[in-house]
């Protein structure tokens, strides 16, 4: 029999459903700025439903970057999905 391999579990702070860590995408914010998640300092994971569900991703980014610049912070989002999905 196959030996099963402990994934780690990760929690949306959308919704707050726990997931395995590969199926979250991973970001962070530095000084109100949204960036991509580089491996140094906290972050914060969304999952696929919340990340299409426009109206509670507001919320979210603007809790968790501290700013209230919607558009600035959604027009950011976009960029790092598509340089995610490019690579």
């Amino acid at each position: 029999m196959a030996k099963k391999f402990h994934q780690p579990t990760r929690m949306c702070v959308s919704c707050r459903t726990k997931e395995p860590q590969s199926n979250l995408f991973r970001l962070q914010c530095l000084n109100g700025e949204l960036t991509a998640f580089d491996g140094i300092g906290r972050s914060f994971y969304l999952c696929q439903s919340c990340l299409s569900d426009n109206k509670k991703l507001f919320r979210v980014l603007m809790r968790q970057c501290r700013s209230s610049q919607k558009d600035k912070l959604m027009n950011k989002l976009k960029e790092i999905i598509a340089d995610d999905r490019k690579s």
